[in-house]
């Protein structure tokens, strides 16, 4: 289903003044919003704000699996700018109230776009990596990528020093059907990468860390942004696979603020209930309470030599269980940088192979042929999967 929206919303004048009085609906009339939702979870919607949009056209607008709005054109709004300056005193312009700019990062869309065109091609593309219904799997496409394709710039995309930074979509686009690799979102919650992507043609979605935003933390806004993805993924039958390197769900004041571990739970528990297959390449991190967002029961794990876990990262694990002792050294700073080298190597991958906590422990160049042989593994299952959800997508 496909939506394009420009709309002010209700109108005072349709409930009486100069149109006359108008009667409200019947207690027994269905909610407008059954519909909607039972549409979210049985057919993609796709939406796109082409105008300003306010109040309940605004409310149908993001109640869709892929939302976009245009650049220049188009605000969302929940009230335009007479009624927040009636109510709240405040005066602003559409644009200031829910503008690209702010909603770019807000989460409110998944895509800001140029023009009209580009949403028709967005939404194009997104379609592309869906089934018609949730009776039908995404179809397959013809790809001339072969399975066993190696990547051999992947070898030394990980630094040896683990406090510097990578480009996990680099990662991504090595290791997927060359030219498939679709991101949704990207400035919403940035420190987590969501997206679609084919493997042999076929389509799996596509969920990363990236160590260039807060280490690749899951703040408030990316667990969320991992939640809706989720239930997208479950809804349509698509597996998942994560490329992970987890410190753990963001600390200090400003993420207790935003009730990050509440919305983490959210996230865990629809992972947790989640029945599609996921496959999860340990690229470095795997940390703590937040390792689960990555792996649910039945997780296809493979592990690169560069996987490091544990309980808590390195350096705020040695600085939490030996400050009295780093105090207390001649050269604190050197004592640090000898505990953290110690328990740093008890994190090392080799461990967890020996005590089949992983199911391989392979080279990051033979990531795609192992993940292309996977796909091939759980694609006839999902066949079982068909239809409704356990439980739907909610937006």
């Amino acid at each position: 289903m496909r939506l394009f929206h420009e709309g002010s919303g209700a109108s005072i004048t349709g409930t009486g003044g100069k149109r006359g009085k108008t009667l409200p609906g019947a207690v027994y009339e269905r909610s407008r919003f059954e519909s909607i939702a039972r549409c979210l979870g049985t057919v993609p919607v796709a939406s796109a704000a082409v105008g300003a949009v306010a109040g309940f056209p605004a409310g149908r607008l993001v109640a869709s699996h892929y939302t976009v709005m245009t650049r220049t054109t188009s605000q969302i709004l929940t009230g335009g700018p007479a009624l927040v300056e009636r109510a709240l005193g405040v005066k602003l312009t559409k644009e200031e109230l829910g503008g690209a700019q702010i909603h770019e990062k807000s989460g409110l869309v998944d895509d800001v776009v140029e023009d009209e065109d580009a949403a028709f091609e967005s939404i194009k593309r997104f379609l592309s990596y869906m089934p018609q219904n949730v009776w039908e799997l995404a179809p397959r496409a013809a790809t001339d990528d072969p399975a066993n394709r190696e990547a051999p710039e992947l070898a030394h995309i990980i630094p040896a020093n683990r406090k510097r930074i990578y480009n996990m979509r680099q990662v991504v686009e090595a290791i997927v059907d060359r030219g498939s690799f679709f991101e949704i979102g990207k400035k919403y919650g940035p420190g987590q990468i969501t997206g679609f992507a084919r493997l042999s043609g076929c389509v799996v979605g596509i969920f990363a860390s990236d160590p260039k935003h807060n280490a690749g933390s899951l703040t408030a806004a990316g667990v969320q942004k991992l939640r809706k993805f989720v239930d997208l993924c479950q809804t349509f039958h698509q597996p998942i696979v994560t490329f992970v390197d987890e410190p753990g769900f963001m600390i200090g004041p400003d993420a207790d603020c935003d009730a990050t571990i509440r919305h983490g739970a959210s996230a865990l528990i629809s992972v947790a209930l989640s029945t599609i297959p996921w496959a999860a390449v340990l690229v470095r991190k795997s940390m703590g309470l937040a390792n689960y967002a990555h792996m649910p029961s039945g997780c296809h794990v493979l592990a690169w030599p560069s996987a490091e876990s544990g309980a808590l990262p390195v350096e705020g694990g040695v600085a939490l269980a030996f400050r009295h002792e780093i105090a207390a050294a001649a050269d604190p700073a050197a004592k640090r940088l000898e505990l953290e080298d110690q328990f740093a190597a008890l994190q090392s991958p080799f461990g967890k192979a020996e005590a089949f906590s992983v199911h391989d422990l392979i080279h990051p160049r033979e990531t795609r042929s192992r993940l292309c042989d996977w796909i091939e593994l759980v694609r006839p299952g999902l066949m079982h999967q068909l239809g409704p959800p356990q439980f739907s997508f909610r937006p």
